[in-house]
């Protein structure tokens, strides 16, 4: 099939260890069947992102078979997700249950490369004995991910706990001038914590990608 719109980044695997995902956000279904019909002519697997329940429907059904498709992160596997191997080297974390949309895309991200993932949910500061309860098991993994919306404390408090690698990820959960994610993206960028990463408001697969950074920089598991 050609459509002149799509132009594949085939190696960039190979330049920098992260194979291109598919962003579905503003693509039509026409592109995306052709992007899947390109892949599969090389035998190439696909990460697909933002692909939406409605414009799922609207692919013809030959294409909606041949995907492994998660609801709540708007994800989708072309083909098999990586054998994992080994324990859990990264954990996310989410402050309450409206961000696992944002957190799910992460693990569906992490899933795909083969990394397995521990998960701590809901356990935000409002009930700070969530997170007190959990904190030596939180200890034992070197990469975190942590996901919060509102006033985003939770990046905060865990940065000012452990010696892990840490990862913010900023949703747009909350009320009024919370609304949209920015108080959150603001707070943890401004965050006293020292030598934590920041990424993009509702980002769950660029954060993923900056743990499979940092992963790499580590080293195989022991």
């Amino acid at each position: 099939m050609n459509v002149p719109e799509v132009r594949p980044d085939a190696g960039r695997g190979e330049r920098v260890g992260l194979d291109e995902a598919i962003f579905c956000a503003g693509k039509n279904a026409s592109q995306i069947e052709a992007i899947l019909a390109e892949a599969r002519a090389r035998n190439a697997r696909l990460l697909l992102t933002r692909l939406a329940a409605e414009k799922l429907k609207d692919l013809c059904a030959d294409a909606r078979a041949l995907l492994d498709y998660d609801a709540l992160s708007r994800t989708a596997f072309f083909g098999a997700a990586r054998a994992g191997a080994g324990d859990a080297r990264v954990a996310i974390l989410s402050a309450g249950t409206s961000d696992l949309p944002a957190a799910r895309e992460a693990q569906r991200t992490l899933a795909w490369y083969g990394q397995p993932v521990a998960e701590f949910h809901d356990i935000g500061v409002a009930g700070l004995w969530r997170l007190t309860e959990r904190l030596e098991e939180i200890r034992r993994y070197p990469v975190l991910i942590v996901v919060a919306g509102m006033d985003a404390a939770l990046l905060s408090v865990v940065g000012g706990l452990v010696r892990a690698c840490v990862i913010g990820l900023p949703t747009s959960v909350g009320y009024g001038v919370a609304s949209g994610g920015r108080v959150a993206l603001d707070a943890m960028l401004a965050s006293c914590a020292p030598g934590l990463a920041v990424v993009n408001i509702d980002n769950g697969y660029g954060a993923a990608c900056v743990a499979l950074r940092m992963l790499r920089a580590f080293g195989p598991a022991a």
